[in-house]
């Protein structure tokens, strides 16, 4: 019974150093693929996944983000329209929320839609850890993820990138 705890210790380092892979930085990622579900954004480059990490979504990860203050993450096809540095959030890249359609649907239900959706970091705060948020739905509609992941992710992606979130 000994074993069991250096073998599960073992299993989870090689885990963690499988998922800590480098990207070869000339491949270009032309698309980013977020899929709510499974609580996964990836990284494209012609169809291919080249790169997966954890995300967490807005408070009512449920359904496409209505209106203003739903706590919802939208669902659709955006761009990746800027970036800022962040004092709250670390690095942040803005997506081109509301489309179109969201715009519509608003004007028809007679409401805001909302914007400032981002992809962000998590933010530094001495009473919660990183980690207490890494796996919680938190933000207000916003793609969070772990700041070591969104410094890579800032790299990778560039403004005018294709972003779609699926339910």
């Amino acid at each position: 019974m000994r074993w069991l705890l250096p073998l599960l210790c073992l299993t989870l380092s090689l885990n963690v150093q499988a998922n800590a892979t480098p990207i070869d930085a000339t491949r270009q990622v032309d698309k980013v693929l977020v899929l709510k579900s499974e609580r996964k954004l990836h990284l494209l480059q012609r169809g291919e996944t080249i790169k997966s990490y954890r995300i967490s979504l807005g408070k009512q990860p449920s359904g496409a983000k209505q209106r203003e203050g739903d706590l919802r993450t939208p669902e659709g096809f955006y761009w990746i329209d800027w970036r800022k540095a962040s004092d709250k959030y670390q690095l942040s890249l803005h997506i081109s929320y509301p489309n179109a359609r969201d715009l519509a649907n608003a004007r028809q239900a007679g409401v805001s839609p909302g914007s400032m959706i981002m992809i962000h970091g998590t933010p530094l705060d001495e009473e919660y850890p990183e980690w207490f948020f890494h796996t919680l739905d938190w933000t207000e509609g916003c793609i969070a993820m772990r700041n070591a992941d969104m410094r890579e992710v800032w790299e990778l992606v560039k403004d005018g990138t294709l972003i779609e979130i699926r339910p």
